[in-house]
């Protein structure tokens, strides 16, 4: 069964963030040396997954919307991540008509967490038939928060009519050589997704549960968008024994060096 899954890998582009969003490290701070020392203004790439399976097909995450500056006005986020360089090819509906797929083409959408560039472009899969997977508390917690946002949560991107909601509990094994890895900190509920496959090995997909290489450290490096940074740790040191037991390959949610790194779709893949 393993034998016949492919796993593409797609880069939907880059937002542009100063990176003390996503790393707390001395090395981007002011110091009594250099008490003027300017912020740095880097690339954030976005990428989606599809998996390839016999018993269904399924994507990891949605990316950011083509509309984003619209969608995201009212909220501010625009300002600190704007989704500023992306091709036109690049966009999430153009990666899926490069693999010849639409949203009905897919058994499971799996959603890491509900933030805006990871959950953007959910409604595409309103009344498709996908079975929308996301953790039971991520959505619960989600789903309760008042106004039209919160932090990285726009309620509009997954609060709708038409999308078929399975939520799960705990480490799931979706389909055979594919398990959701729960590893909250992050958000209330992010997830990681582990692929084991024949001739690539293992590979775990991180999402925002670690940004980048250098977040995994050891030791590993926290941010300021953590829920809860004790959990996060933990979460951490989880991914660490696994990928340590399994030698896995572990691909970072936003990690700009290791973008140019990766076999990108719809080229190439992973099997």
């Amino acid at each position: 069964m393993r034998s016949k899954i492919k796993v593409y890998i797609q880069h939907h582009g880059n937002m542009h963030c100063d990176p003390r969003w996503l790393i707390n490290t001395p090395l981007l701070m002011a110091s009594r040396r250099e008490p003027h020392k300017a912020a740095e203004w880097r690339s954030c790439p976005t990428h989606t997954v599809v998996v390839d399976h016999p018993d269904g097909r399924i994507l990891m995450d949605t990316a950011c919307p083509r509309n984003w500056e619209e969608r995201w006005g009212a909220t501010g986020l625009q300002e600190f991540f704007p989704y500023d360089e992306v091709k036109p090819e690049e966009y999430f509906e153009e990666r899926l008509k490069q693999l010849k797929l639409d949203p009905s083409d897919f058994k499971y959408v799996f959603l890491t967490h509900l933030h805006f560039d990871h959950a953007g472009n959910i409604g595409v899969f309103k009344h498709s038939g996908a079975e929308v997977v996301v953790n039971k508390t991520e959505y619960n917690e989600a789903m309760k928060l008042e106004g039209i946002s919160q932090g990285g949560f726009i309620k509009a991107d997954y609060d709708m009519e038409g999308i078929k909601y399975h939520l799960v509990e705990g480490d799931t094994q979706l389909v055979d050589g594919v398990t959701l890895l729960e590893t909250p900190g992050h958000t209330w509920g992010t997830m990681c997704m582990q692929v084991d496959l024949p001739n690539s090995g293992t590979i775990i997909f991180t999402s925002d549960a670690i940004y980048l290489r250098d977040s995994y450290g050891p030791p590993a490096v926290g941010s300021p968008v953590v829920y809860d940074n004790l959990q996060w740790a933990r979460s951490v040191e989880k991914i660490r024994n696994i990928a340590h037991k399994k030698n896995a390959t572990i691909v970072f949610g936003h990690d700009h060096a290791q973008i140019k790194e990766l076999r990108l779709a719809p080229e190439a893949y992973y099997d």
